[in-house]
């Protein structure tokens, strides 16, 4: 059955190599074909409501927004609840999200479940304290030497789940004039 969310999110392919296997278990968005990224917005708009004019305003948000570097640096938890990457810094990523948040306002993030935007790049989610325990301590063995994982940001994806499954359906360059 489709699914009418869309997210829009920074992709992060080279953290895919440490973070797939867990992603793949522990994380319902990776099964359902969601790569590792960085959310900015999400739930974002309807499917059925991105059409050419979104396009447009979201196109012209992020030529305003420069191409910038980060760092994944360490696991963290959001308690009871997952396992994450942290970003470093964490300042552009809350811009980004602010800027869409300021052009759509009936799309809060995370519809508005949460007071603080936390960038990062979800490891392991709806997990209970005690798997979650065990999750960070086998990722903490897996990691080791492999953090920090440097990445740039250049563009954003807009997925949508349209087909069943998590899928890009447009890019949108950083710092590019419309």
């Amino acid at each position: 059955m489709p699914i009418e969310e869309t997210a829009l999110a920074i992709l992060v392919p080279q953290a895919e190599r440490l973070v797939g296997s867990f992603r793949d278990d522990y994380d319902p968005s990776a099964a359902l074909g969601m790569p590792a990224h960085i959310t900015l917005l999400y739930p974002f708009v309807a499917a059925a409501a991105t059409d050419a004019a979104v396009h447009d305003r979201l196109r012209g948000c992020f030529a305003g927004a420069a191409p910038f570097d980060f760092v994944l640096t360490e696991a963290r938890r959001f308690p009871d609840r997952a396992l994450y990457l942290a970003v470093e810094p964490e300042a552009p990523f809350r811009c980004l999200t602010r800027a869409i948040w300021q052009l759509f306002p009936e799309a809060p993030p995370y519809g508005g479940r949460y007071p603080t935007i936390v960038p990062h790049l979800t490891i392991a989610d709806r997990q209970q304290a005690a798997r979650l325990a065990d999750i960070d301590r086998r990722f903490a063995q897996a990691a080791h030497g492999m953090l920090p994982i440097r990445a740039r940001a250049s563009e954003v994806a807009l997925l949508d789940a349209r087909s069943g499954r998590w899928q890009v359906n447009t890019t949108f360059p950083l710092g590019q004039p419309m």
